[in-house]
């Protein structure tokens, strides 16, 4: 698992029931239950590149469908409107896409 030694799987379990049904997705809460919020910042980094599948130095639209799935291979895909909803809530500058640092002070939030 690409988060074993960043999260519990306890808590990525937890995390993942929380937001089974479609549409009950909340960032703030996710980020919370799975732990990642008191993390230090050189983990929420390497969460961040587990994240960015493509290795472009950004999270695109396509990769937060998916966000759940980097997880769990077995999660399900966000909707559309929870994807537009966290591309919204971290696309600080607004270019479409979540840099580090926005991410970063994202799941600071």
């Amino acid at each position: 698992m690409a988060f074993g030694k960043i999260l519990s799987e306890a808590e990525i379990t937890a995390a993942l029931a929380a937001c089974q049904a479609a549409d009950s997705f909340k960032h703030k809460e996710f980020f919370a239950k799975v732990g990642l919020s008191a993390k230090s910042a050189e983990q929420i980094k390497e969460a961040f590149y587990v994240i960015d599948q493509d290795k472009s130095g950004f999270i695109e639209e396509e990769e937060l469908k998916l966000f759940l799935q980097a997880f769990s291979a077995s999660a399900r895909a966000l909707t559309d409107t929870e994807t537009k909803e966290f591309l919204k809530a971290g696309d600080v500058d607004g270019d479409g896409k979540i840099g580090i640092d926005e991410f970063a002070e994202m799941v600071k939030q």
